[in-house]
């Protein structure tokens, strides 16, 4: 099988069940912006020399996938029928968890701060970045097309995991991180 196919030449893609659209089209705008998150959660792991974050960041990527294709998919129907996963509360959970526990290595937050420090806690901030991105493009696609709960809910909630891990990170470096003062203070 060739990795290509031509079919988006002229701008279209298909949505998982045929249909097919613009690539500039809200659906695919959302999606896209979830993987490109994907690709930099993975660069982050391959970027950490810590086990523990390199494991909580390849199941982010497993349902980063699968919310790629609940987002690619627009019929409720075919999403069930096709057995396409969706974010559950448990994964927003299990969020929760991972920030609770990476949190107690971390000194309490005073001031904003800025991006930064290793290459690794760098890269976790690049995904934080990206994941807020993705987080307002799936929000739109929910003005014109209701999606779950959970799937924003999952993004808001990843994109604080990924401070956090840049913040442990550059903890476990012993670097500390570099407070935001403003300009002329």
């Amino acid at each position: 099988m060739k990795i290509y196919t031509k079919r988006g030449d002229s701008g279209q893609t298909d949505l998982f069940g045929g249909e097919r659209v613009g690539k500039e089209n809200a659906r695919v705008d959302a999606y896209g912006a979830v993987d490109e998150l994907n690709a930099c959660v993975g660069q982050a792991a391959a970027a950490t020399a810590h086990a523990d974050l390199r494991e909580i960041s390849q199941t982010v990527q497993g349902l980063l996938f699968d919310l790629g294709g609940y987002l690619a998919t627009p019929s409720a129907q075919r999403r069930e029928k096709g057995g396409v996963p969706q974010p559950e509360a448990s994964d927003i959970e299990r969020l929760e968890g991972y920030i609770d526990s990476l949190e107690t290595e971390l000194e309490p937050l005073k001031r904003f701060i800025l991006p930064g420090g290793t290459p690794a806690a760098a890269a976790f901030h690049l995904a934080r970045t990206v994941c807020r991105r993705a987080e307002r493009r799936t929000v739109a696609l929910h003005r014109d097309e209701p999606l779950s709960a959970e799937s924003l809910g999952y993004l808001n909630r990843l994109s604080d995991l990924l401070f956090v891990m840049a913040r442990v990170e550059n903890a476990r470096a012993k670097l500390p991180d570099i407070e935001w003062i403003g300009r002329d203070r």
